[in-house]
C-alpha cells in the first residue's frame, strides 16, 4: 500500500511541476525554482508536524518528491552559464533551506 501512495503522490506532484514549469520557465527557470521552494516548505512543515506513515508516504515522499526536481535544477544551472548559474544555485539552495526551516518552525510553533 505504501508504494501505491508514493506513486499517487508523485504522479500529482510531477503533473503540477510540469504545469508550473511550462508556465513560468523561460530564460530564467522561475517555475523550477518555485516548485523547489514550495516543496521544501511543505516537506519542512510535514516534518515539523511529525507526520509519518502513510501520510508521509503520500505527501512527503510522493508529492514533494514528484513536485521538486534536482535534475532540472542541475541542467538549467549548466545552461545558464557561470554567472547566472551561480546566482540560480544560491537562490535555489539557500531558498530551499530557508523554506524548509520556515515550514518546520511554523508547524512546530502552531502545534
Amino acid at each position: 500500500m505504501t508504494g501505491l501512495l508514493v506513486a499517487l503522490g508523485a504522479g500529482v506532484g510531477s503533473a503540477i511541476r510540469l504545469l508550473v514549469g511550462g508556465a513560468l520557465d523561460r530564460r530564467t527557470p522561475w517555475g523550477t525554482l518555485a516548485v523547489n521552494l514550495a516543496g521544501s516548505l511543505l516537506l519542512g512543515a510535514l516534518v515539523g508536524a511529525a507526520v509519518d506513515g502513510q501520510w508521509m508516504a503520500l505527501l512527503g515522499i510522493g508529492f514533494c518528491g514528484g513536485l521538486t526536481t534536482y535534475s532540472a535544477f542541475a541542467v538549467q544551472t549548466v545552461h545558464a552559464g557561470w554567472a547566472r548559474g551561480s546566482t540560480y544555485v544560491v537562490m535555489t539552495v539557500g531558498g530551499c533551506l530557508l523554506m524548509a526551516t520556515l515550514g518546520h518552525l511554523l508547524t512546530r510553533t502552531l502545534a
